[in-house]
């Protein structure tokens, strides 16, 4: 079924998008100041930033993948959100290149004198140098570029046309792609974030990726279709139905971070291993202790609590809230993860710490609007549209 509705963006759309592009603007020139000032403290924060916003635009690819597969009623409605996300890909890989700037300062095997003292570091080398690190981003970045571009293309081509084909198509690409979706994390995982400390190793911590990856990107679909909700011509759609279902995903993710999270301590503090448990014993004090409770409360317990109401599911405001709760603590978890490191065992909050990811989401922000205006709001020639719609209006 085709529907004849056009579905363009609301006008507050584009003047959201200015206003992304003026806080981007004022950040930028707050970073390069804060790049002048201290280096160290810029590339840090930079990292923090970069981790967190990829991670939503991966996420988002993924529950894509996820919504062609299962064929739900919230995945129709938030598809073209999603898609929208999903196609930063490209510019996150031109966002990547200050990292790269930074890596003697972000990455201690970078350092050929440090890996000449490092037995360890001399083993891993084959792996973790320079060289082989920007090869595999540069490989990451074109592989789910690729997978995004075409899920995006075939989608709207869908529009024009629908076949059984081309939703057949999405499918499969969708089924492979979710298994070199998680490949790919788990190899990046492992070197932008985990190889800040070269010593330390998990096997938990791609899986644990992952789900913050997902946690994250539905964080920001609920925020962003329940903004739309309040427009023409959304308003029309998005019903306390599809809402429900999302925070239903929601909470199933917030559980999956917390038992991903749970069996990495556990693993790692059972088996009590010199090499892996200086990393939670730098979290268990200088202050940072206070971020790790933080964490637990903040990103689990109380969105639990909170998910478990159904009223709560089928009230946008106060699901895009715990939305957004979820958003600024994975951030924050980012923020633990990678903060104590390099001799920084007492915490510090540098400033950088809040403007480069405000900045960088500025900058994803205004581009995941741009690329929300190209397309209409809904998949108009998906068959279940009209099923999915139909959900909304009578949904329990």
């Amino acid at each position: 079924m085709v529907v004849d509705t056009p579905y363009t963006a609301p006008a507050r759309v584009q003047h959201a998008q200015r206003l992304a592009l003026g806080a981007a603007v004022v950040g930028a020139i707050l970073c390069a100041i804060g790049f002048m000032v201290s280096r160290d403290h810029f590339f840090k924060s930079y990292l923090l930033g970069f981790v967190f916003w990829v991670g939503v635009s991966l996420g988002c690819m993924a529950l894509n993948m996820v919504g062609h597969l299962s064929g739900g009623a919230w995945a129709v409605v938030s598809r073209r959100v999603v898609e929208a996300a999903s196609r930063t890909l490209p510019f996150m890989a031109i966002l990547f290149l200050p990292i790269a700037f930074g890596m003697h300062e972000l990455f201690i095997w970078s350092d050929p004198a440090v890996v000449a003292k490092d037995t360890i570091l001399q083993h891993k080398a084959p792996y973790l140098n320079v060289p082989f690190f920007f090869i595999r981003a540069a490989l990451y970045f074109a592989i789910w570029s690729g997978m995004a571009w075409l899920l995006s293309k075939w989608s709207l081509e869908q529009d024009r046309a629908s076949t059984p084909e081309q939703a057949l198509k999405m499918q499969r690409l969708s089924g492979a792609g979710l298994v070199v979706y998680a490949v790919t994390v788990l190899f990046m995982s492992t070197d932008w974030i985990m190889s800040l400390d070269p010593h330390w190793f998990s096997t938990m911590f791609g899986f644990l990726f992952m789900g913050a990856q997902g946690l994250a990107a539905l964080a920001l679909t609920i925020s962003v279709m329940v903004l739309l909700s309040r427009f023409e011509p959304m308003s029309r759609v998005i019903a306390p139905a599809h809402l429900h279902d999302l925070g239903k995903l929601m909470l199933a993710f917030v559980m999956l971070w917390a038992y991903f999270s749970f069996s990495q301590y556990l693993i790692i503090w059972s088996g009590n291993l010199p090499e892996e448990i200086p990393w939670y014993l730098r979290r268990m004090a200088g202050g940072w202790q206070w971020v790790g409770l933080a964490i637990i409360f903040l990103h689990f317990a109380l969105p639990f609590v909170l998910l478990l109401s159904r009223d709560l599911k089928r009230h946008g405001n106060t699901l895009m809230a715990v939305a957004i709760l979820i958003i600024v603590m994975r951030i924050v978890d980012i923020f633990w993860q990678i903060g104590p490191l390099h001799g920084h065992e007492q915490m510090v909050v540098h400033w950088l710490d809040a403007v480069a990811p405000i900045t960088l989401g500025a900058i994803w922000v205004a581009i995941f609007l741009w690329q929300l205006q190209t397309r209409p709001l809904l998949p108009l020639g998906e068959p279940y549209l009209a099923e999915a719609l139909e959900h909304g209006r009578h949904g329990h």
